[in-house]
């Protein structure tokens, strides 16, 4: 099992910038940020693949969000910009191997190893 830490989260008005970080040695791999708000289900932010740097993100943070990895860091950042109040949730870390032939698809159930998340709150 992979271990993912997150870091980062915090509370900021809306408009505001915040960089989340999540610290893992992974190697091709797809990795990505997903967040669930209270009552609400768990929904795919961004996801990137490690190796190659190719990305995906949600219609609802494209122009805004952010997600790089860091190798020789061992790191991988989600820079979220122009905060709304709508993306206040608690975000995930996650991860999968990358399989030859496919993609990294922002898709949950794809994802097999996750942090424990770091609370964003965003206020009016």
């Amino acid at each position: 099992q992979v271990q993912l830490v997150e870091s980062g989260g915090g509370s900021v008005q809306a408009g505001e910038s915040l960089r989340l970080s999540c610290a893992a040695s992974l190697s091709n791999y797809c990795m990505g940020w997903f967040r669930q708000a209270p009552g609400k289900e768990r929904e795919g932010v961004a996801t990137i693949r490690t190796l190659r740097g190719d990305t995906y993100y949600a219609d609802s943070v494209k122009g805004r969000f952010t997600i790089s990895h860091d190798s020789a860091n061992n790191t991988l950042y989600l820079q979220m910009n122009s905060l709304k109040t709508d993306d206040t949730a608690v975000y995930y870390c996650a991860s999968h191997p990358f399989i030859f032939g496919d993609t990294c698809i922002i898709k949950v159930g794809r994802f097999d190893s996750w942090g424990r998340g770091t609370q964003v709150t965003v206020s009016s």
